[in-house]
């Protein structure tokens, strides 16, 4: 079955960059919705971005302009680049895969800003 493991997180310090990556395995990335979701502690999981198979994308506005989330099929992976860190950004960073049959999670990876 499918599985999506994230990688990139850190501790950055404000202004800072970070490059997410999500690797999948499994023969449906191509066709999937790729996103990224973060949680923060005590917070509801949101949405930070998306890009569907065909590369169309959307942002979170209170990322809009900072990340910028893209795909390569031929690698099966999606990533989160992410600059003009703020200490708000601080969350558990979460890969997902949606398709018209399947939605999984990755596991998760921890960026923190702070100086």
């Amino acid at each position: 079955q499918v599985q999506l493991v994230e990688s990139g997180g850190g501790l950055v310090q404000p202004g800072g960059s970070l490059r997410l990556s999500c690797a999948a395995s499994g023969s449906i990335f191509s066709i999937a919705i790729m996103g990224w979701y973060r949680q923060a502690p005590g917070k509801e999981r949101e949405l930070v971005a998306t890009i569907t198979s065909g590369g169309t994308t959307n942002a979170a506005d209170s990322v809009k302009g900072r990340f910028t989330i893209s795909r390569d099929n031929a690698k099966n992976t999606v990533h989160l680049q992410m600059n003009s860190l703020k200490p708000e950004d601080t969350a558990v960073y979460y890969c997902s895969l949606r398709t018209s049959f399947t939605s999984l999670w990755g596991q998760g990876t921890q960026v923190t800003v702070s100086s």
